[in-house]
């Protein structure tokens, strides 16, 4: 969204007490703009699916423009771009989450919408041989020139962030509170060091605190940015443990690294991996298989489509058939394909075992697929 008038107005929507992100969609995609929102009766607005008379008084009561124009002056001082989902530098894989913020305050210079993008999470009580491996998977990113996200916390996310600075990768740090400060403080440099090659990303305005409820929203965000989560160390709950759920709930890919049945921080990777909701992973190489991301050395991205078209074109039935209902790059269900194939489950799961056989698909956890 480029039009500053309209910007203002979301804002000030998004400081109505009561509404939340989707409320605040349904309301924009009924009025037609934020802007029209405040222009609504009474009468209108309780015919907004979700809104009832309270929320609709607190619309009619609200003085919330003057606030929104101190935020946006406050962000052009300090060189912040607000982004609203309707703006094109927004992160569009998160715009596939229905739970996605309607703002975003971001400061530093990575592309939201990298080709690839993974994000790295794990315990704060990172052990020794949690950081080491962290390094060693971040160095080996390196050749795939993906994009790390992480949560800006002590131990495995600044982990990841100082990694991705050294071998110059791109790192982007997701807040739990607003741009006018950084939690905690020990990180401070590093996170200075992320505006000139990654960015500091959050949905709080300036003011708000690292409350303990600001992180697990927080961690959708990282979830959903990215196209896969990398847990590395994790007790059996905590908030790494949610964002590896949430990512699930988006439909992403969920990598664990195995550690020691008798180590706590190891517990919630294997809690992952024996529930079939991660893949096991040793290294990259691991990674970049699932995703797709291997190539022939010295190939071009014109001739790898070719010869990928080229297979396809000699693929015969029912192969052929079920290529034709995945999307490159989208994951599909089991179920969903024997619907759309309308194929006995018998007849898919051995062409799906085929069709990856010949490098054509990637299967992951919970009988989910992918065309390369």
């Amino acid at each position: 969204m480029q039009d500053r008038e309209e910007l203002r107005h979301l804002l000030a929507l998004g400081m109505v007490p009561g509404i939340g992100d989707i409320l605040t969609r349904f309301l924009i995609s009924y009025s037609g703009s934020p802007s029209n929102v405040f222009k609504l009766k009474a009468g209108k607005l309780l015919k907004v699916p979700k809104v009832g008379e309270k929320v609709a008084r607190s619309i009619l009561q609200a003085d919330t423009l003057s606030l929104a124009d101190a935020e946006l002056d406050w962000c052009e001082k300090e060189g912040i771009s607000v982004l609203s989902y309707l703006d094109d530098r927004y992160p569009k894989r998160l715009l596939h989450c229905q739970d996605a913020p309607v703002i975003l305050y971001y400061k530093g210079n990575a592309d939201l919408n990298a080709d690839r993008i993974v994000n790295i999470i794990g315990t704060r009580h990172a052990t020794e041989h949690g950081r080491s491996f962290t390094e060693k998977l971040v160095e080996g990113l390196i050749p795939y020139g993906a994009t790390i996200v992480s949560g800006l916390a002590l131990g495995i996310d600044i982990a990841a962030h100082k990694s991705a600075l050294q071998v110059q990768l791109p790192t982007i740090g997701v807040l739990g509170h607003g741009l006018d400060m950084v939690y905690p403080w020990q990180n401070r440099q590093t996170a200075q060091k992320m505006l000139e090659n990654g960015g500091l990303l959050t949905e709080f305005p300036k003011g708000t605190q690292p409350d303990r409820q600001n992180f697990p929203k927080r961690n959708r965000i990282v979830a959903g940015m990215s196209d896969a989560t990398i847990l590395i160390e994790s007790a059996e709950s905590g908030g790494a443990m949610i964002t590896a759920d949430l990512a699930l709930s988006y439909n992403r890919d969920v990598f664990a690294v195995p550690g020691r049945p008798q180590d706590e921080y190891a517990q919630g990777c294997l809690k992952l991996i024996r529930d079939n909701k991660a893949q096991l992973i040793t290294g990259i190489e691991d990674i970049a298989i699932a995703l797709g991301w291997q190539s022939e050395p010295g190939l071009t991205k014109r001739e790898e489509r070719a010869i990928q078209r080229s297979l396809f074109e000699q693929l015969e039935e029912p192969e052929s058939t079920i290529v034709n209902c995945m999307v490159s790059g989208e994951m599909i269900e089991l179920d969903k394909l024997h619907y759309l194939c309308n194929l006995p489950l018998s007849t898919i799961s051995s062409a799906l075992l085929s069709l990856e056989f010949k490098g054509l698909i990637t299967s992951h956890p919970g009988k989910r697929f992918r065309l390369v």
